[in-house]
């Protein structure tokens, strides 16, 4: 079956299926941001999703004009879908994109999303725009369908194609168009949902899962610490049981596991149900970043610091090591919470763009060579740049009387420690 496809929005998300299907057949590749245009354009992606010599096999006609899906007949949207500050779902940037392809639909055009949403939020919510825009019926001059994105930043492994594809249609016809489309790219194949509604509640339940999971995780490390033995030690040796789920503690930010289960949650309270579960793990995770501050002021206070006006070094800013992502970072979490105790903080990340950061959070961040010697050192993000440092790299940021460093994902190896460090580990 031969489609003239095109992908409306080219993030960590949108390019890899761009790329994919580029690399088969000429498809138009849709987005807003100039900026990302001229860059891919230009054989870079500076999100680091996809490979320069992928980029350059793919076909892709990159524009940001949207009259050109008007030669679409099969366009797939993949644009975010965030929260807002009241932890409550965003469909703006969804809809919008719903509201531009609409202006831009032909007859006979299947229309597939891929963003993360609750369920119902396609026939619902964007149907009715694309309608209104296009002054087509849905379901007679058009058709829909939801494939849930599972893509996973940074991971070079689990990539787009090798990654069991679910699929759902308004019609049987329309899933059987929808599933031969993806599987002709999709290597790991298509599995086949009985209905829009369940496959947008598959995507939204698995990060859910993790969420949740990893939310029991922080929980047993505050009582662990408590209680003075090593989560990670904790975790290893009931790993050894065959059926041990293996999640461990951290900081849950990002564009999924820190926002899909709001997007459940909101849609359960909207029928009736106050999800306790769900909405427990969520208070957990979204205090970790306090509690990490709080346990580095205490370290430095039984160090004899003077809080007021001692510097912190934190490593690390992305929400997630060895991406450049800064979506929904939780670092910030842990720099605000140490400025309130009047810290002085330098920032240092190097996958992480210095404007963004500036933009998004107003942190300046620094260049490793440049930061100065600190009380205390965090280890926010394991980039690798910071794992290749180890003890004696990251002991070089201290000054000569401190010795504390928070090592949250817990990299450094234990064994190798020198004995005037204090260690804290999440």
């Amino acid at each position: 079956m031969e489609l003239k496809i095109a992908v409306v929005g080219l993030g960590y998300v949108g390019l890899p299926v761009a790329v994919a299907f580029g690399k088969k057949h000429p498809i138009t590749g849709f987005d807003i941001s100039s900026r990302r245009i001229e860059t891919l354009k230009a054989g870079i992606d500076y999100t680091n999703e996809v490979e320069p010599k992928d980029l350059k096999k793919a076909e892709i006609d990159f524009t940001n004009e949207g009259e050109k899906l008007k030669a679409a007949d099969f366009i797939i949207v993949a644009v975010p879908t965030p929260i807002n500050q009241h932890n409550q779902p965003d469909l703006t940037p969804l809809l919008n994109a719903s509201a531009m392809v609409g202006r831009n639909l032909s007859k006979g055009t299947i229309v597939v999303f891929e963003s993360t949403v609750y369920p119902g939020v396609t026939e619902d919510e964007c149907v009715p725009v694309l309608e209104k825009a296009s002054g087509l019926k849905a379901g007679e001059d058009f058709f829909v369908g939801y494939s849930p994105e599972r893509i996973n930043p940074g991971d070079k492994e689990h990539t787009f194609t090798k990654i069991l594809k679910v699929v759902s249609g308004q019609t049987p016809e329309v899933l059987d168009t929808i599933a031969e489309v993806y599987s002709s790219v999709v290597e790991a194949g298509v599995h086949k949902a009985s209905s829009i509604k369940v496959a947008e509640a598959a995507k939204v339940i698995e990060n859910t899962q993790r969420d949740v999971n990893i939310a029991l995780m922080n929980e047993l490390a505050l009582i662990f610490d408590r209680i003075g033995i090593d989560t990670t030690e904790v975790l290893e040796a009931a790993g050894t049981k065959w059926n041990f789920l293996k999640f461990s503690p951290g900081l849950v930010g990002g564009h999924c596991i820190g926002v899909d289960p709001y997007y459940l949650t909101h849609k359960a309270e909207s029928v009736g149900h106050y999800p306790e579960v769900i909405l427990a793990g969520r208070r957990i995770n979204d205090g970790v970043g306090r509690y990490i501050a709080r346990t580095v002021v205490k370290k430095l206070i039984h160090h004899g610091v003077v809080i007021q006006g001692a510097t912190v070094t934190v490593l690390g800013l992305t929400f997630k090591e060895n991406v450049p992502d800064l979506r929904n970072s939780k670092v910030i979490d842990i720099i605000r919470e140490l400025k309130e105790f009047g810290v002085c903080i330098q920032v240092a990340d190097p996958q992480a763009d210095a404007d963004e950061a500036y933009r998004e959070y107003g942190v300046n961040l620094i260049p490793f060579n440049e930061l100065e010697k600190s009380e205390a050192v965090v280890i926010a993000v394991p980039h690798d740049e910071y794992r290749d440092l180890d003890w004696e790299g990251i002991c070089q940021l201290l000054k000569e009387d401190t010795s504390v460093i928070a090592d949250i994902k817990s990299v450094l190896p234990l064994d190798k420690k020198p004995e005037a460090v204090d260690l804290w580990r999440l």
